[in-house]
């Protein structure tokens, strides 16, 4: 008599994660999930509990204007022992809030900066500054972003409006956001980090010689010196 085999329970597939799409209402932790599913994914966002995920972006309207202001920031993080500086990095603002800015600016937390980086490698809590490339004033970058970044403590929020060709400068007074005035001389001057000028019409009309130009005045002036020297008091590291 043959001897019985073994009923045996196939094994079944793990589920298979869903894919992102924009419009989803997701958790954060959800939202993580599904995104770090899908490497080859270049940019998504969680906007007040929402997923947004941009069209290919164009080299002119969005790749030039990006590389741009991350050449001047990159430039100022340089010579300011301290301050750190990112492109499209994910920030953990909060639970229904999960943003991926062009571009950031940090003061390092062990200097006094109000963001972290956690264990796994991402910022939490709200960067310094933060700088996005938008298309125009109906973008979402001026209007759902803006608000998150506010109530969340963004100090300085800038947006360039490529097809307007202007730049926001935003600075949090209180609980509210307001334009920041240009100096005697027209430039945008930060209130955050000393000696971060800008010529906002040289970068508009892609002049970035200009623009790297008027930064190193600002770097050169008594106001930045005084900034590196606080947030690097003599004897530390």
């Amino acid at each position: 008599m043959a001897t019985p085999r073994p009923h045996i329970v196939p094994e079944l597939p793990e589920e298979a994660v869903p894919p992102l799409e924009p419009g989803d209402r997701l958790s954060r932790d959800e939202f993580e999930r599904r995104y770090e599913a899908m490497p080859n994914l270049k940019k998504a966002e969680l906007i007040e509990g929402v997923v947004h995920m941009p069209s290919p972006l164009r080299f002119r309207r969005h790749g030039r204007p990006s590389r741009h202001i991350s050449a001047w920031l990159g430039v100022y993080e340089a010579a300011t022992p301290g301050v750190e500086g990112g492109d499209n990095s994910t920030v953990r603002l909060d639970l229904d809030n999960e943003p991926q800015p062009d571009a950031v600016l940090i003061i390092d937390p062990a200097r006094g900066g109000q963001a972290r980086i956690s264990a796994d490698d991402y910022l939490v809590a709200a960067p310094e500054l933060v700088a996005e490339v938008a298309a125009s004033s109906v973008s979402y970058d001026l209007n759902s972003k803006l608000n998150v970044y506010r109530r969340s403590g963004v100090r300085e929020y800038l947006v360039w409006r490529v097809r307007d060709r202007q730049v926001d400068w935003f600075i949090l007074r209180g609980t509210s956001y307001e334009a920041l005035s240009p100096s005697g001389n027209a430039l945008l001057c930060s209130e955050v980090f000393p000696g971060l000028w800008l010529d906002a019409e040289a970068l508009v009309r892609g002049d970035l010689a200009h623009v790297l130009a008027v930064l190193q005045q600002g770097i050169s002036s008594p106001e930045h010196a005084a900034f590196v020297a606080r947030l690097n008091p003599a004897g530390t590291a």
